[in-house]
């Protein structure tokens, strides 16, 4: 385990809004062909903002919509660079009516970041049901305006009530405790061999390998080896992988494994002007279509029974990337987004971090089936995994504190904690940042790294 700064380095990334259910929703607008790049000496104006959806909530709870923006009007970002923006978010019994308009009041400023928050009436937050919102937000000095989410009022916001929820109560963390031995599928040192997997070099963590990976339902374990360009695959019980090339962009991104056996990569870069690709290739590695992703990035990228998902950026929403096997337009996935996550096996999650809290719940159509609140004494950073199994769920979450990480695996159910034990960090180069595991059956798998190379481990789990 690394420790110290780099420690803080490695946990940087997935906090920084990335959080599976912290579910921070981030707007960027630029005057120019991208954010906060220069043409020449100046620097293009920037227009931001983020906000955190309180996607599951307690009663004691006040219902605050707070958007941090920032504003930049021109090539000086210092204290005298901001500008005016000004707001509102529009609030609505979840599903049901016409929404209401709330203008959003300005809470504090220092130079070009400040914030604008509004209180939503009790009418509507003490709702069973939770209510629905967006928020448009406007820059009158820079002419530009932005929706979030982007879908506006076709794709809101939810923020619901966490019914009966199975409190868990996680204590205080004990780094290198139960461990678990798992079983090695997959070995690939370092190196440009043909069973061998690159290394790139990262901005600021160091290097970067295999960026992802997956499993199918027959056990093949599909690593994506961006630095050559190509899939690593091994068969079920094979010692050494199958080569498959690729027509990607070699950078860091992430990869899903569809229902059909086809490959899906999103990628993390785009042309100038242009959102992320995902791109989709057969069994061979033939690109069968390349589809332009509705917003700038994405982070994630998982399979749904319709098909593939990503969690796009600004709006950090779930949003199809096929719709009945045909490609979605961006329009078409603005206006399908959603909070939570379709699952393969019907239903979505909804999850949502509350300082140390997690909170958890199993959505059926509008209604929340089950639903957990886990509370920790040790810091939490990223959720890397929450998937059911039959009535249970499996989380795995990285616990830290200022020298220290490791990830908790956890099996919950109706009565509590079921099971649990934990895994060293294993990231000494790093990937996408929440593609580190995947769940496969009744069986967790984990992409992980040492300085010798990249693996992929198999642990079974305890489901009676």
């Amino acid at each position: 385990m690394r420790r110290g700064k780099s420690l803080h380095l490695r946990l940087a990334l997935p906090l920084l809004g990335l959080v599976i259910g912290c579910a921070a929703g981030v707007a960027s607008v630029a005057l120019g062909p991208a954010a906060a790049q220069r043409t020449g000496p100046e620097q293009r104006a920037v227009f931001d903002a983020t906000h955190l959806p309180p996607l599951l909530t307690m009663p004691d709870e006040r219902a605050e919509l707070a958007y941090d923006v920032y504003c930049a009007a021109g090539d000086d970002e210092g204290a005298e660079a901001g500008c005016d923006v000004r707001g509102a978010v529009f609030v609505r019994r979840a599903g049901r009516g016409s929404f209401e308009r709330l203008a959003l009041s300005s809470q504090k400023s220092n130079g070009g970041s400040g914030q604008l928050a509004a209180r939503v009436p009790n009418s509507l937050a003490s709702q069973s049901g939770g209510f629905e919102y967006y928020a448009e937000l406007k820059a009158p000095d820079l002419g530009e305006r932005v929706t979030i989410p982007a879908g506006g009022a076709d794709a809101p916001h939810t923020s619901r009530p966490l019914e009966n929820p199975v409190d868990i109560a996680l204590g205080r963390h004990s780094f290198g405790g139960v461990r678990r031995v798992g079983v090695r599928l997959a070995l690939a040192a370092w190196g440009d061999g043909p069973a061998q997997a690159g290394l790139e070099q990262g901005r600021q963590l160091g290097a970067i390998g295999p960026s992802a990976f997956d499993v199918d339902a027959a056990g093949t374990v599909s690593v994506l080896d961006q630095a050559h360009r190509r899939l690593l695959r091994w068969r079920k019980g094979a010692r050494e992988p199958i080569r498959v090339p690729l027509s990607i962009a070699g950078t860091i991104a992430d990869l899903a494994v569809g229902n059909d056996g086809s490959t899906y990569v999103l990628e993390s870069t785009a042309e100038p002007g242009r959102n992320a690709l995902v791109r989709r290739f057969d069994d061979a590695g033939r690109e069968l279509e390349a589809i332009e992703t509705a917003e700038r990035t994405s982070s994630q990228i998982r399979m749904a029974q319709d098909g593939a998902l990503v969690l796009g950026h600004r709006s950090h929403h779930w949003m199809p990337v096929t719709v009945g096997g045909v490609p979605a337009s961006p329009e078409v996935q603005l206006r399908r987004g959603r909070d939570g996550r379709s699952l393969r096996t019907g239903g979505e999650i909804v999850l949502f971090r509350h300082a140390n809290e997690l909170r958890v719940a199993m959505i059926s159509g509008r209604s929340m089936t089950r639903s957990w609140r886990l509370t920790s004494a040790t810091p939490l950073a990223e959720v890397q995994l929450a998937e059911p199994i039959e009535q249970r769920l499996v989380l795995v979450v990285r616990m830290y504190d200022d020298d220290v990480d490791e990830f908790a695996v956890l099996t919950v159910d109706r009565s509590g904690l079921v099971d649990q034990f934990t895994l060293d960090a294993a990231d000494w180069a790093e990937t996408a940042p929440l593609s580190r595991f995947r769940l496969v059956g009744k069986s967790l798998y984990r992409l992980g790294s040492t300085p010798a190379g990249a693996f992929v481990d198999r642990f079974d789990l305890e489901v009676r």
